[in-house]
């Protein structure tokens, strides 16, 4: 059986060699390079790993992992490094794979409505090579991240309530698996019964059954006319309960993002801005003109039925920009309300009958903990998160944090939820999986990735802990 690296050993001398022959300078063992692959944006320390590779091709990615397969070595994919829950982290040492210069838009096809992208395509780079088009790819997590690294982690974001997440925007893709094989999956029909269900097993495995290195996503019309509104009001509840009535009533809102008081006034701060700092909902409704004006006004009476405070229009493609930015830069802006820490972040999602029970649950742990802890969802799918700021280097602080979190976990399953609407598991959650799943779920997990992974060499120590661990 093939032996698995040390993460503190040098790579085998013979693998380094050809490795170097073969990829020049495409293939580092640089420290400075090392160490920028071995953080995120997580809160868990870096862990660099002992060379990396840029690969271009697929047949490149199968070549390098037949290879570490012979002696034993990991491969951890690497796509932006936006992750919040450790995903890119080398815990056991081995070779990143950056697939940054695997970023070309292979082909656009308008009339099916469906695009070819290589994985380090970033979802701005994909929408700007649309331009033109008439079409969008929708999936917007806030950061550019990669594509890729996207599917990898079933990213969703601010749009998921009205298109979806990256689970129901994927048609196929192409996959290296542990031993080398090349593996392509789907189709570009809109609907299979084909067997198993090989894309969506690979949607959200975070690289460890599976290198992802192409694939096919679902295009979606440019909305006739874009509206975006921001709301104040008295209370996160009151907030939150417009939110739930607007779901209920049927209307096919873009996106509602929450952002509570603390989330207001660090945003001001950060980006610049001006929004009155209590409870807030920012609102965008895609359609026809008349629609639009239908959608608007059907919340804005909603939002006034709940005590809603203002509602200031974005009209102008600027403004709307601007606001929408303002939202992308919370995580960012969060951190600068505690300078010098790292965000432990929440990510849980439950139905949205029970969206204000838990919100309203989690406010008062926070109240209770002392911490400093922003609260900002994707709201219109009952997804949240919090922003438990921490010193890095006090473990007694990070203790309590994830104390805190784990609280916010376990209300959110025991309302019929899940520990991660959008993030992923990373290292992060996955003592979360059986009480969400239960063991024999988790099983059936780790027989899927022991079957494909035997040697546990693809993105080792993530999602389901592998038997040793």
């Amino acid at each position: 059986m093939t032996q698995q690296a040390p993460a503190n050993a040098a790579l085998p001398e013979a693998l380094d060699t050809v490795l170097q022959t073969k990829f020049g300078s495409r293939y580092t063992t640089s420290g400075g390079v090392r160490a920028h692959h071995g953080h995120d944006e997580s809160h868990f320390p870096d862990a660099p790993p002992q060379a990396v590779l840029f690969p271009h091709t697929t047949e490149e990615v199968a070549e390098v992992v037949m290879r570490c397969a012979q002696y034993g070595v990991p491969l951890i994919p690497y796509g932006a490094g936006t992750s919040l829950e450790g995903h890119v982290l080398a815990i056991r040492g081995g070779i990143c794979l950056d697939f940054s210069e695997m970023n070309k838009v292979l082909a656009i096809r308008a009339e099916d409505m469906d695009v070819v992208v290589q994985p380090g395509v970033t979802r701005k780079q994909l929408n700007a090579a649309l331009h033109g088009s008439g079409l969008f790819f929708p999936i917007d997590p806030g950061a550019d991240a990669s594509l890729g690294g996207m599917a990898a982690t079933r990213a969703s974001g601010t749009n998921a309530v009205r298109y979806g997440t990256m689970r129901d925007n994927v048609l196929g893709l192409t996959a290296v698996m542990a031993d080398g094989s090349i593996v392509r999956t789907g189709s570009r029909a809109r609907k299979s019964s084909a067997g198993y269900d090989l894309t969506r097993l690979l949607i959200g495995s975070e690289g460890t059954l599976g290198i992802i290195t192409e694939l096919t996503v679902r295009l979606h019309p440019l909305p006739e006319a874009v509206s975006s509104a921001v709301c104040a009001f008295p209370d996160v509840d009151s907030a939150v309960r417009t939110v739930i009535a607007t779901i209920q009533l049927g209307v096919p809102v873009a996106r509602i993002e929450l952002l509570d008081a603390l989330t207001v006034s660090a945003v001001n701060r950060y980006s610049k801005t001006t929004l009155r700092e209590a409870p807030m909902l920012f609102f965008e409704f895609h359609g026809s003109p008349a629609g639009v004006e239908e959608q608007a006004g059907i919340v804005q009476t909603l939002a006034h039925d709940h005590g809603g405070l203002d509602f200031e229009w974005a009209s102008r493609p600027e403004e709307r920009s601007r606001l929408w930015a303002a939202r992308h830069d919370v995580y960012f802006a969060s951190l600068n309300l505690r300078p010098g820490s790292r965000g432990i972040t929440s990510d849980v999602c439950v139905p949205i009958s029970r969206l204000a029970e838990c919100v309203a649950g989690t406010r008062d742990d926070i109240a209770a903990s002392g911490f400093i802890a922003p609260i900002v969802g994707h709201v219109g799918d009952g997804n949240f998160h919090t922003i438990i700021l921490v010193d890095p280097d006090d473990p007694a602080e990070i203790e309590r944090a994830e104390a805190l979190n784990h609280r916010i976990v376990e209300r959110a399953l025991a309302l019929g939820g899940t520990c991660t609407g959008e993030h992923g598991v990373g290292m992060g959650k996955q003592h979360f999986l059986a009480a969400e799943h239960g063991e024999n779920a988790v099983r059936a997990m780790r027989l899927i990735k022991q079957a494909l992974d035997p040697h546990n060499l693809l993105n080792p120590g993530k999602v389901v802990p592998w038997p040793a661990d």
